[in-house]
């Protein structure tokens, strides 16, 4: 359960956006989009091996010098 606590000074902008950030951070959103349909467990191996050469991809290589 997510929880934000309001300050006395802070207002009611600040507390939804710092909901949001913490249910973007946690992967809530992202879980409720994976299970709204059922993913044949073959397709989800191709989608996560995807999902790694993408990484892979993405992360920076050490530079030799």
């Amino acid at each position: 359960m997510i929880e934000v606590t309001l300050s006395e000074d802070g207002g009611i902008e600040q507390a939804i956006k710092a909901f949001r950030r913490k249910v973007q951070r946690s992967g809530i959103l992202k879980e409720v989009r994976q299970r709204r349909h059922h993913v044949k467990p073959s397709t989800a191996r191709r989608l996560k091996a995807a999902a790694a050469q993408r990484r892979k991809r993405k992360k920076p290589r050490p530079r030799i010098a």
